[in-house]
């Protein structure tokens, strides 16, 4: 896949992405903290986000229960940065959810080193996530679209037995490949959402078709870790 260079938020900060992606903005209005890019060939999609960095103590409310009982002795918590930072993960992945979701780590949110900046300016955590959602809760809310209008794919799996049926819940299924970048210092978290639905895949009985879509997903991100800079530290200011 063709990569080119792209300026966010007006060219503070600067990344690759492929070279045929659409500006969400050209088509609709997009918030002020976001930059929005949609595939011209599927219903995948990629989000970057500026946030306030969340405080430690929401973040460690999203600790999963086996590693609160690994870092929480008698005395409390006891958390390290890249503790607090994959629950931060977590946190920002719930944020995304509308009522109803769930939500499970395909693969956790692991470390990583950003060539285009210090370990002293940011640090960053990437991995993978599936959403799955029952078709009728998902009403455009959330923060991951499934589509350019932010409807939600569908898929269809059997309520008690997982075999498909007339009587069979439809649900969306999604795959949010994401990278979070903590700014200590300028109290921001900087999000970037890859975001594929599975539904247009199911559909037409195409796994192939699906898993090249993942891997194009995964190799977006990897781009994005290497391209990704800040040229101007004052948007944080």
């Amino acid at each position: 896949m063709a990569y080119s260079g792209r300026d966010f938020y007006g060219g503070a900060i600067a990344g690759a992405i492929p070279t045929s992606w659409l500006d969400s903005s050209d088509l609709r209005e997009v918030p002020d903290h976001q930059e929005i890019y949609l595939s011209p060939t599927t219903l995948s999609n990629f989000i970057l986000e500026v946030n306030e960095a969340v405080p430690n103590n929401k973040a460690l409310a999203y600790l999963d229960q086996q590693q609160q009982q690994s870092t929480a002795p008698a005395g409390g918590v006891h958390a390290n940065k890249e503790t607090i930072d994959k629950a931060a993960v977590n946190y920002h992945l719930h944020d995304l959810c509308d009522e109803g979701d769930t939500i499970q780590a395909v693969i956790p949110p692991a470390p990583i080193s950003l060539p285009r900046f210090t370990p002293e300016q940011a640090r960053a955590y990437k991995g993978v996530a599936s959403f799955t959602t029952p078709k009728t809760q998902r009403k455009g809310g959330g923060r991951v679209p499934g589509s350019v209008d932010g409807s939600a794919a569908t898929t269809t799996m059997g309520a008690s037995n997982g075999v498909g049926g007339t009587d069979a819940p439809q649900i969306s299924r999604l795959s949010c490949h994401y990278l979070l970048v903590r700014l200590e210092k300028q109290e921001t978290d900087l999000l970037a959402f890859m975001n594929v639905p599975h539904d247009e895949f199911d559909a037409k009985g195409d796994p192939s078709g699906l898993s090249r879509e993942e891997e194009m997903a995964a190799g977006f991100i990897d781009k994005l870790v290497e391209t990704l800079e800040v040229k101007n530290w004052g948007l944080f200011g």
